[in-house]
């Protein structure tokens, strides 16, 4: 099944409806079991980002898979399923670095994180971590002329609420 939904995942159908949809019904179904689920942990690793928005300083949840790392760390990476536009929750880490993260089976409280850019050798690194977690990011890589972003989460004192 996992193949199927990575294979899936990179059609140009699923890139349209995905970004608005995917979100939406991960989100509820973490509102409805309390903050112990979401539906893309099926597949992936998947968290809760709540960041503070760029613009508006509110907290904004999204939900992103994510790449744990030996060193207790964990990547998020802005693919935005290869769309020309980074996502807007990258623009809230840019702009406001620290941030909370639920996952299942993570405390209730949530962890508090830094979130750091990553350039260069060490971006490049994380990058081929993700891919090999996740094929079909270098698919959406393939597909836009923007640098993707990749940011290495560490604990922290967090900012955004629940």
């Amino acid at each position: 099944m996992r193949r199927w939904v990575q294979r899936a995942s990179t059609t140009r159908a699923f890139v349209r409806v995905a970004p608005t949809v995917l979100p939406a019904v991960d989100r509820a179904v973490h509102r409805l079991s309390g903050g112990r689920t979401l539906l893309s942990e099926v597949l992936l690793p998947s968290v809760m980002l709540v960041a503070t928005g760029a613009r508006t300083g509110l907290p904004r949840r999204t939900p992103l898979a994510w790449v744990p790392e030996r060193d207790g760390t964990w990547l998020l990476i802005g693919s935005n399923f290869g769309r020309a536009e980074h996502p807007a929750w990258s623009a809230n880490l840019l702009a406001h670095p620290r941030a909370r993260v639920y996952w299942a089976g993570g405390p209730a409280e949530g962890v508090g994180v830094v979130a750091r850019l990553l350039t260069g050798a060490e971006r490049e690194a994380a990058w081929s971590a993700a891919v090999r977690l996740w094929p079909p990011y270098a698919t959406y890589r393939s597909r836009t002329a923007r640098e993707i972003r990749v940011f290495r989460l560490a604990r922290g004192e967090g900012g955004a609420g629940r």
